[in-house]
């Protein structure tokens, strides 16, 4: 059976971080519809004045953190130890667990425009180790198709396979589709599927996704995706629904106010991160 579009949520836009332009998606008000996807916030900027600023040392726990910058460049700098910057296509997977501190910085470039995720992590997982994780694009398969191509950024596609996905299974694509072109993607029954239209608009069915919209997808076997005369790039990312309680405040997502509240202390009392690597960093 072929998805439709059950709900579409457009963008607005808004500033974070030291005073990051950028178009907040989903949030607070989309958890139930969209799990285990938490939030979803998008670049598109060729002003750096509406970027550099970036977003200096905070805290997280219970999530990972994807972004994925399709041009332009995001530095990382975390305390764990790591520091890394990904590049035109590329990507990076935190998992903040039991809490990590992490600062992102974007330079200056011709076009910054990607996408950042917030991932559920499951209650049984929600204060594993920190970790992080960068995907190169000597790691990421660009695999053609009649009318576009498509880039494995992590999981699976037909007989290839990406980055893994620890905690939750995730598949996540970006389809580039010429002018008036589609693509048909076989899909789990089940799987909680959205979009996002990073560069232009597509139709699913008879439904027009305008750009910068997220869209669910209802459940189904097949879906179907179309670009109109301007071509489009889309992303495409399904997983696996937690149905578990959010309790969201701020950086930090755990399943309890209790636990949220413990959080907070631990951050007041300096008692937030568990592990730390003292010798690569100071904080």
């Amino acid at each position: 059976m072929e998805r439709k579009v059950i709900q579409k949520v457009k963008g607005y836009l808004t500033k974070d971080g030291a005073g990051v332009n950028l178009v907040r998606v989903l949030g607070t008000g989309t958890i139930e519809q969209y799990d285990p996807i938490l939030m979803l916030d998008s670049f598109d900027s060729k002003n750096p004045d509406e970027y550099t600023a970036g977003f200096p040392m905070h805290p997280h726990r219970g999530i990972e953190t994807i972004s994925y910058v399709s041009s332009g460049k995001m530095m990382h700098r975390d305390s764990i130890g790591h520091s890394d910057t990904i590049e035109d296509g590329e990507v990076q997977w935190m998992t903040a667990g039991s809490g990590i501190l992490h600062e992102e910085l974007l330079p200056a470039s011709e076009r910054l425009l990607g996408v950042q995720l917030w991932l559920n992590l499951p209650a049984k997982d929600k204060m594993v180790a920190p970790q992080y994780h960068s995907i190169k694009k000597k790691d990421i398969e660009e695999i053609p198709f009649d009318g576009g191509f498509l880039r494995l950024l992590a999981g699976t596609y037909k007989n290839k396979s990406g980055f893994s996905s620890q905690y939750l299974p995730m598949d996540y694509y970006d389809v580039h589709l010429n002018s008036n072109s589609e693509i048909e993607i076989d899909v789990e029954e089940n799987r909680s599927i959205l979009l996002f239209t990073l560069v232009g608009k597509v139709k699913v069915g008879d439904t027009l996704i305008e750009e910068k919209t997220a869209a669910k997808l209802s459940n189904g076997d097949k879906v179907v995706i179309q670009s109109l005369e301007e071509g489009a790039q889309v992303l495409f990312i399904s997983s696996v629904p937690l149905n578990e309680p959010v309790a969201w405040g701020g950086p930090i997502v755990m399943n309890t106010q209790e636990e949220l509240h413990q959080a907070f202390d631990e951050l007041r009392n300096g008692t937030f991160i568990r592990e730390k690597d003292y010798e690569k960093m100071e904080l």
